[in-house]
C-alpha cells in the first residue's frame, strides 16, 4: 500500500519555497537605508528651521536594487547569477519530484491489484509501463523483464532498475552544495576587493577624521559576503530538503519493488498454480 505519509509535506512546500527565497534575497533587503549615507542622516538630524517655520521633513536615504548590486562591486555579478540559477533549479525540483509524477497513483493503483487477480501476463505488464513513463514504472519494467524467474534474479533486477532512477531523481543535487560552497567563497572574495579599494582610498584622500565615510565604504564592503552568506543558506536548505524528498521517494518504490517481486517470481507463480490446482479438486 502506499505511505500516504509522504503526500502531506506537498502541502507546506510552496510556503517552504517561499521562506527560501526570501532567504536569498535577505542580503539584498538587510541593506539599511541609513547605513547607505551616513552622512546625510546626520545632516538631516542637524538641520534647523529657518525663521521658525517648520522645515521639511528629514529625507530616508535609500537605494534600489541597481545600486546596491553596483555598491557591491563585480562580484556581485556572480552572485546574482548563482541566484538565479539557485532559484531556477529549486523549481526544476519541486516540480520533477512531485509524488504524484514519481509514484502515480492512477498506475500503482491500477497495476498490483491486477497482478494479484491474475489479469495481466508479461507482455500486459510492460505494455502499462510503457504507457506511464513514470520512474514507479520504469523501476517495474525492470522487474517486469524477469517474469517467472527466481526471486533472486526479480530483485537484483529491481535493485538495478531502482538505482538508475535514483540517479535521475538526484540530478542536480550537487549543483545546491556546489552553490553553496562557492557563493562564500565570492562574497569573501568581494569583501577583500572592497577592502582593498577602501584603504586605497584612505591612502589617496583625506579620510582619516571622516568616520561616515569610512563606515559607509565598510558597508558596501560586507555587502558581497551579506550576499555570499544569503545565496549559500538558500542553497544549503534547498539541498537536505530535496535529498530528503528522494530518500522517502525511493523507500516508497522499494517496499512497491518488494511487492511486485511476490507477485511474478517463480516462486509466487507456482504457489499460484499450487491453489489454483487445489481449488478445482476441492470442487
Amino acid at each position: 500500500m502506499l505511505n500516504r505519509k509522504s503526500a502531506l509535506p506537498a502541502v507546506w512546500w510552496p510556503a517552504l519555497l517561499l521562506a527560501l527565497l526570501l532567504c536569498s534575497g535577505t542580503a539584498i533587503w538587510a541593506q539599511s537605508p541609513a547605513a547607505a549615507r551616513p552622512d546625510a542622516a546626520a545632516e538631516n538630524a542637524t538641520a534647523a528651521p529657518a525663521d521658525g517655520a517648520e522645515g521639511p521633513a528629514p529625507l530616508i536615504a535609500h537605494k534600489n536594487l541597481f545600486e546596491i548590486l553596483r555598491s557591491g562591486g563585480m562580484m556581485m555579478i556572480p552572485l546574482f547569477a548563482c541566484s538565479f540559477i539557485l532559484t531556477v533549479f529549486v523549481f526544476e525540483k519541486v516540480i520533477s519530484l512531485r509524488r504524484g509524477r514519481v509514484i502515480p497513483a492512477p498506475f500503482v493503483n491500477r497495476f498490483l491489484p491486477q497482478l494479484r487477480e491474475g489479469k495481466l501476463d508479461r507482455d500486459q505488464a510492460m505494455e502499462l509501463c510503457a504507457e506511464s513513463k513514470s520512474p514507479v514504472a520504469d523501476v517495474f519494467a525492470g522487474a517486469v523483464k524477469k517474469w517467472g524467474r527466481p526471486a533472486v534474479e526479480v530483485e537484483q533486477a529491481l535493485i538495478d532498475a531502482g538505482e538508475r532512477t535514483a540517479h535521475r531523481l538526484r540530478r542536480y543535487l550537487r549543483l545546491f552544495n556546489g552553490i553553496a560552497t562557492v557563493s562564500p567563497l565570492l562574497g569573501l572574495l568581494g569583501t577583500v576587493f572592497g577592502m582593498i579599494h577602501l584603504f586605497n582610498a584612505i591612502a589617496t584622500a583625506d579620510a582619516m577624521g571622516r568616520t561616515e565615510l569610512l563606515a559607509g565604504g565598510i558597508s558596501e564592503a560586507l555587502l558581497t559576503t551579506a550576499a555570499g552568506l544569503g545565496v549559500a543558506i538558500s542553497a544549503v536548505c534547498s539541498y537536505l530538503l530535496f535529498l530528503g524528498r528522494v530518500d522517502q521517494l525511493l523507500v516508497d518504490l522499494d517496499a512497491l519493488g518488494q511487492e511486485l517481486v511476490d507477485l511474478i517470481s517463480a516462486e509466487a507463480l507456482q504457489e499460484d498454480r499450487g491453489k489454483a490446482t487445489r481449488s478445482r479438486k476441492a470442487a
